[in-house]
């Protein structure tokens, strides 16, 4: 029972902490409530997303006696292990933003590469739990609520990877390269990562 609390409590950090990114993204909010208010949703986001990804971490079969006997066990504690660090390079990135008086060289090195690392982290992750699954469940799977959710945090992923490299902010002009799809690619992801964690609670029996 205190295992399934734990799951819930996972699910729901994650929720919000997607949704903090997604509302972030979305189109019209920075400008209905400044630069400012949506930079500290992005941060609280990434705060929900670490604590989620620490209890993940937790639950996951490192911590579990005879869970790393077998294989999927090994791919599911990396998965969540890989997926901390790039938690924390978020909240890096996400808090740095909110420093008024970075210059390009500081946004660059405090704020896109930390964001790109993340980004990084969360890709080998994502890859590493559909080896779990795949191991679990078979490569093509439908049914099974692991493989759905393994498959849109991948997809999730690849949205995050691709808003990284669109955010890279040009030292000549100061500009951003692609704000358009740097801000598609986080509320996409987000998207994906706030379904996902809404299927993660196991179903009652």
């Amino acid at each position: 029972m205190r295992r399934l609390l734990n799951i819930r409590r996972e699910s729901q950090l994650f929720v919000v902490g997607s949704f903090c990114f997604a509302l972030g993204a979305l189109p019209g909010y920075a400008s209905l409530v400044g630069s400012r208010a949506d930079g500290v949703t992005y941060f609280v986001g990434s705060l929900f997303f670490t604590t989620a990804s620490f209890v993940q971490l937790r639950l996951s079969g490192r911590w579990r006696s005879g869970a790393w006997k077998a294989r999927p066990g090994w791919s599911d504690w990396w998965a969540a292990a890989v997926q901390f660090p790039g938690t924390l390079f978020f909240n890096v990135s996400t808090g740095a933003a909110l420093i008024a008086s970075l210059s390009t060289t500081g946004i660059d090195r405090h704020v896109w590469r930390p964001d790109v690392y993340g980004s990084t982290c969360f890709l080998v992750a994502s890859v590493l739990a559909l080896v779990a699954t795949t191991e679990k469940d078979g490569l093509w799977d439908p049914d099974a609520r692991t493989w759905v959710t393994s498959w849109l945090n991948m997809a999730g992923s690849v949205f995050f990877a691709v808003s990284a490299v669109a955010s890279y902010v040009i030292p000549d002009s100061g500009t951003v390269r692609n704000a358009a799809a740097a801000n598609a690619g986080t509320f996409l992801g987000a998207l994906c990562f706030l379904v996902a964690a809404a299927l993660l609670p196991p179903r009652r029996a």
